[in-house]
């Protein structure tokens, strides 16, 4: 009996392969309900912290610019000398979008070949390389140049990120998973300012400026993480057992039954180009897609912004802007994280999305328009809490809707690519031309968020009817060859 017992265990592995929905709970029984919370939080102390951390550095990595360009940076390499009919600045910070967009797809595919801890490690080391390089230019070309070989090298992070996330975690449990590593990354945000203003003090060290500092200390932190994180990383589920010291193959086994029994696509399935690309079809991809390019719109033009904003339009010191930049972050991590939670208690994604617009369209105006300095900066915390808590709840959306490994892979690289595009409208919206009130800006940050509401509207009409549908037994959602798991519903 113990031998059979042990060759069942054995085999774990390759049943999971043969089989893609599993219909006993065989190794869920074998651990408590409090030794399967402990597994899980493991998994959330090892996987959503490391890829958190990396994504902190990241974030602070590729939108540091606007830091550095009121620490000198702009005087000393002329940024704000118009090129065509916008500054040069404006040119440095959309030309990282355009690598960034356009290698994103083949990122969902390199890191199922290689595995996340190489792949993600090594490009993290890598564009520290180039941030330290940043600290060196000696003209905008050459600053602008590194920004689109950093754009190569972000450009498969965050994808990456957000697809190995959601092949671990259940539909109602990835929500607050996607927030804290997203908080994390906010968090960043709100604590590079105050570190940005002390790497200035630096200027005059070695003959160097304040603002080179800033590109050479962060982009020093960025390859010490990465080269931690090649050990901290783990792998896929089904190759989680041979990460160290992380779970062993029982353990592994009880994830992919969770994910098997909420949406059946743990398995792998093997990669073909029609297959990824099929994904395509799909229209509510390129909704969700639409959705994410609208709040990242508002979400890079604040982080690209708001410090130069808090500075011309609302009257505020240099390190006062860099300063308060971190209190309006600060309360978006605590309004991500509660609309998260709600979101995976009750089963919801839409309403989240639009409750996080609303403070967007209430908070704009507020930035905008009002004749108080004190009251545009509290306009600033409600804009900068409804897009940035947009981005993981865009993220649980899709992530909730969707079935297939590769599907979920073309999804992933779709959303953040047009992620990336909002980026480069990001950061054109704020024109110099418009200093100090901003408005033309102001008024396309309004009008994404208008778009929002309206595609989240459009998509919960179709789920309600499609869901109704699949409940007469007219359809089955979301199937495919892969997958034969019957009563998939789509989450409102």
């Amino acid at each position: 009996m113990a031998q059979d017992h042990d060759k069942h265990h054995a085999n774990a592995m390759e049943d999971v392969e043969k089989s893609p929905t599993t219909t006993s709970g065989d190794f869920e029984t074998e651990f408590t309900p409090a030794e399967q919370r402990k597994i899980i939080h493991r998994i959330d102390r090892r996987l959503v912290v490391t890829v958190g951390v990396l994504y902190c550095i990241s974030l602070m990595d590729r939108t540091n610019l606007s830091a550095a360009s009121i620490a000198g940076m702009t005087v000393e390499l002329s940024l704000y000398v118009p090129y065509g009919t916008v500054s040069r600045y404006s040119i440095v910070t959309l030309v990282f979008f355009i690598t960034y967009i356009i290698f994103q797809p083949p990122s969902t595919v390199i890191i199922r070949k290689i595995g996340p801890r190489i792949h993600l490690s090594a490009i993290t080391l890598a564009w520290g390389a180039v941030m330290i390089g940043m600290g060196f230019v000696n003209d905008w070309e050459s600053l602008a140049g590194l920004r689109v070989v950093l754009g190569i090298l972000e450009a498969g992070f965050f994808p990456s990120c957000v697809y190995l996330l959601s092949t671990w975690y259940t539909r109602y449990d990835v929500g607050k998973r996607y927030s804290v590593f997203y908080i994390l990354g906010s968090l960043a945000s709100a604590c590079a300012g105050i570190l940005a203003y002390g790497l200035m003090q630096m200027g005059g060290l070695q003959g160097l400026g304040g603002w080179r500092w800033i590109f050479i200390i962060e982009g020093v932190i960025t390859c010490v993480l990465a080269i931690g994180s090649f050990w901290m990383l783990v792998d896929f589920p089904d190759k989680a057992h041979n990460s160290w010291k992380f779970l062993n193959e029982r353990e592994a086994k009880f994830i992919i039954d969770r994910v098997n029994r909420d949406r059946g696509d743990a398995r792998i399935e093997e990669f073909s180009l029609a297959k990824f690309f099929r994904a395509g079809l799909d229209i509510k991809i390129w909704g969700y897609a639409l959705i994410f390019f609208n709040t990242t719109t508002v979400s890079y033009a604040l982080a690209y912004f708001l410090p130069i904003i808090l500075m011309e339009n609302m009257g505020f010191s240099v390190g006062a802007a860099q300063c308060l930049v971190a209190p309006p972050y600060a309360f978006a991590a605590i309004i991500m994280y509660t609309t998260s939670y709600i979101g995976d208690k009750y089963k919801t994604r839409g309403p989240i999305i639009v409750f996080n617009m609303i403070l967007c369209l209430v908070g704009l105006p507020i930035m905008g328009f009002h004749s108080s300095s004190a009251v545009r900066y509290f306009g600033v915390f409600l804009t900068t809490a409804g897009a940035n808590s947009n981005v993981p709840a865009t993220m649980s959306y899709q992530a909730n809707n969707i079935r297939g490994q590769w599907k979920r892979a073309f999804c992933s690289a779709t959303l953040v690519g047009f992620g990336g595009i909002g980026g480069i409208a990001g950061s054109l919206v704020f024109r110099t031309q418009d200093a100090p009130d901003y408005h033309p800006g102001l008024y396309a940050c309004i009008a994404c968020s208008l778009l929002t509401l309206v595609t989240v509207a459009s998509i919960t009409i179709v789920f309600i009817y499609q869901n109704k549908r699949a409940a007469r037994g007219e359809i089955e959602l979301e199937d495919s060859d892969e997958d034969h798991q019957r009563g998939f519903r789509y989450t409102i």
